[in-house]
């Protein structure tokens, strides 16, 4: 008994010592004597967990990193190398499936929204304070490649899993999301996913009665696949403005400079925006040896003559931001003899300065109703399907890309995204930024797009140095 009264009596006894040891110390600052004495038996600030982290203290598992690559592109439906992963089919939900496990290994918490975005949260020890966020896509167009989107998915949790080795804690809590359908396969929308959080409310709309080529709606395939099971007001994924304190994506370049000028990182500073067209010209149509040339009325030489003028349009912008692509041309009937009756384009056209881009708009709009007047055909339908702005990297996340590549000795260049991503809706409710890393002769979207785990592991240093210095702040 002794001993025991004796022990539990000696710690306040010794704790009182050391208390009245340093009056002038407690006093001289007048704070409260038991947190003083805290912060000067450990060293660190009571609200703040220690820790020594330094950018030499990041080791990225790059092995495994490819491992994971390797093992997510399997989840396709068409053979390797190629990947197709198309939203919300039986290998899309799987992926999914692989994803939200690697969430949950790495020790993050995960949650998903009625539309499939999936977030895998690490709360930092500020809660109160606005999130960091990165992340990207894994869905895939048809024969496509295994690192567009993914590097940007699977590289965001290595680079959570090498700030816990490196011992880093985060103030702000560090946020990854997996956005749903960057890629516009299967109902014609592209970022559907964070174009929704950023607040599309005619998309919400827009998405209850949209259907795809099998006629199957929006919302019976989420249903499918496990989304909006109670809900058909999409509005519910919005999120507010502000709801996060800075946003980087890592994503391959999809483009030669880096490769080409042997750059390791390219930090984006703008994010070019595209408009979508669609234009359908309809004429008379007949035997391709009766009808004289004279008296034609040939939808697709209509159809040919514009998509000529949308080169002619975007080369006189005068600058090489601006690009125009006719992606989509159909004739109809389609047969060798048989003059075309109807013509169908889609056309996309981009640049990072949306009132330049708009003037190409609106003269390949001219040039389709001059075309169809001369050539006798009818302009049916001359439809702007999105007309996104662009949006421009935030400068305090530039400084922490540019700051976190030179504290890794990593050579960095500053370029545009002339590919846009989930970063540019982002961009609508949060500052943002973008890390590229190189990939072999700028391929994407075909089964040779390829980054070497030197160049992935490059990206993930430095997306994890940028998270650390944006969660600190």
């Amino acid at each position: 008994m002794s001993l025991r009264f004796s022990y539990s009596h000696s710690l306040p006894l010794v704790f009182l010592f050391f208390l009245c040891s340093t009056p002038s110390i407690l006093t001289q600052h007048n704070e409260d004597p038991t947190t003083k004495t805290m912060q000067d038996f450990s060293g660190y600030p009571v609200d703040e967990p220690p820790h020594h982290f330094t950018s030499n203290s990041l080791s990225v598992d790059a092995q495994t990193l490819q491992k994971q690559i390797d093992e997510l592109s399997a989840f396709s439906d068409t053979p390797a190398p190629s990947v197709t992963r198309i939203l919300y089919t039986d290998k899309d939900v799987l992926a999914r499936r692989y994803i939200k496990n690697l969430l949950g290994v790495a020790g993050l918490s995960v949650r998903e929204d009625a539309v499939g975005n999936i977030f895998g949260r690490w709360d930092g020890y500020k809660t109160e304070l606005t999130a960091v966020a990165t992340g990207s896509h894994i869905d895939a167009i048809p024969y496509s490649g295994k690192y567009d989107g993914v590097v940007g998915v699977l590289g965001a949790i290595e680079a959570i899993k090498a700030l816990k080795r490196s011992g880093f804690k985060p103030k702000r809590s560090l946020e990854i999301i997996l956005f749903t359908s960057e890629e516009p396969t299967r109902f014609g929308i592209s970022c559907l996913g964070s174009r929704l959080l950023a607040g599309g409310i005619a998309l919400a709309k827009a998405l209850k009665t949209t259907v795809d080529g099998q006629n199957i709606s929006f919302l019976d395939a989420a249903r499918s696949a496990g989304y909006a099971r109670h809900e058909d007001d999409l509005s519910i994924v919005f999120l507010k403005e502000g709801s996060y304190s800075a946003f980087v994506e890592l994503h391959i370049e999809q483009g030669p400079t880096l490769e080409e000028e042997g750059v390791s990182i390219g930090i984006v500073t703008a994010i070019a925006a595209p408009a979508s067209i669609k234009v359908d010209f309809e004429g008379n149509g007949g035997h391709a040896g009766a009808v004289l040339m004279p008296n034609r009325n040939d939808a697709g030489l209509a159809a040919a003559e514009l998509a000529l003028a949308v080169e002619k349009h975007v080369l006189e912008s005068g600058s090489v931001d601006t690009v125009g692509t006719v992606g989509i041309l159909e004739l109809h009937p389609g047969a060798i003899n048989s003059i075309p009756s109807k013509s169908h384009l889609e056309i996309d056209t981009r640049d990072i300065d949306e009132k330049r881009r708009n003037v190409v708009i609106e003269k390949i709009q001219q040039s389709a109703i001059s075309i169809a007047s001369k050539r006798k055909v009818n302009l049916s339908e001359f439809k702007i399907i999105n007309q996104d702005p662009p949006a421009l990297s935030d400068k305090s996340i530039i400084e922490a890309m540019e700051a976190a590549s030179k504290e890794l000795n990593l050579t960095q260049k500053f370029m545009i995204s002339r590919a846009y991503h989930d970063s540019l809706f982002m961009a609508r409710i949060s500052p943002m930024g973008m890390i590229f890393i190189p990939c072999y002769k700028g391929y994407s979207h075909k089964p040779e797009e390829y980054a070497s785990t030197q160049d992935i592991a490059n990206g993930v240093k430095v997306l994890a140095l940028t998270l650390a210095k944006l969660s600190s702040r």
